[in-house]
């Protein structure tokens, strides 16, 4: 294996407006946490601006593009809203996801594979405007193999599954989720896409994601907005850029 480059930190700011939008004020402004990742090393933002609005909003999204000095990551569903306010707002990066309204985050993989065609023409104009655009999907070679087919920038591998495998204890299983990662990335790198991972990464389990030598760029929200009740987001952030550095580098 060969070692890529150096590993990117993405930061989601999604759960501060969570925060916010409990007791429907101004604060806390994820505007502000995204500028406060900037300073302490963000390579980029990632925001997800859901159908029902749950937490990020769309005056979020145009604030985030004109405060940013660093790429905002627009997350969304495939649908026609969604790409209307991409056009408009013209980030550096829009990621499509699967969305359920019922769901309390997102479950699993965008099915590109059951969705070639539709989501071939959904991706043209929004690459024509300069966005990098991101496949969010599962491990499945399947999902890669079409991802690259209709002209997909970046897949992004959902991390979920290996997550919950390794906080509940089950290490074996979550050693083979590792293992059908790792293959994923080394196809995905093969069609020439450029692979990210994340969803679910904490401080004890991002070592063997960061390892992987084809994954570019991890995102990373909940936890790190989480720790950064108790460490501050400064400090929530070079620990994890710690973590994810020292396992780089020891790959």
């Amino acid at each position: 294996m060969t070692y890529l480059g150096k590993l990117r930190l993405g930061v989601n700011i999604d759960h501060v407006a969570t925060v916010r939008n409990a007791r429907g004020s101004a604060w806390p402004d994820p505007l502000r946490a995204a500028l406060l990742a900037e300073m302490a090393g963000a390579d980029g933002i990632t925001a997800h601006l859901r159908e029902d609005r749950r937490h990020i909003l769309d005056s979020d999204i145009a604030a985030l593009k004109a405060g940013l000095g660093i790429p905002l990551n627009f997350e969304c569903a495939a649908t026609d809203e969604m790409q209307a306010i991409a056009l408009a707002t013209q980030p550096h990066a829009v990621c499509l996801v699967p969305e359920k309204r019922t769901e309390r985050t997102t479950e699993g993989g965008l099915d590109v594979a059951g969705d070639e065609n539709r989501l071939a023409h959904f991706i043209a104009p929004l690459k024509a405007a300069g966005a990098r655009v991101s496949m969010f999907i599962g491990h499945d070679p399947r999902q890669i193999e079409a991802s690259a087919r209709i002209g997909a920038a970046v897949v992004e591998l959902h991390t979920g599954h290996y997550s919950d495998l390794h906080a509940e204890g089950h290490f074996a299983q979550a050693e083979a989720e590792l293992h059908a990662l790792q293959k994923g990335a080394t196809l995905a790198h093969a069609l020439g896409l450029e692979v990210h991972a994340g969803h679910g990464l904490t401080y004890d389990n991002v070592g063997p994601i960061a390892a992987i030598p084809e994954v570019m760029e991890l995102n990373i929200g909940h936890f790190l907005i989480g720790e950064a009740i108790f460490l501050g987001l400064e400090d929530a952030l070079a620990e994890m850029r710690h973590r994810m550095d020292l396992a780089r580098s020891q790959a």
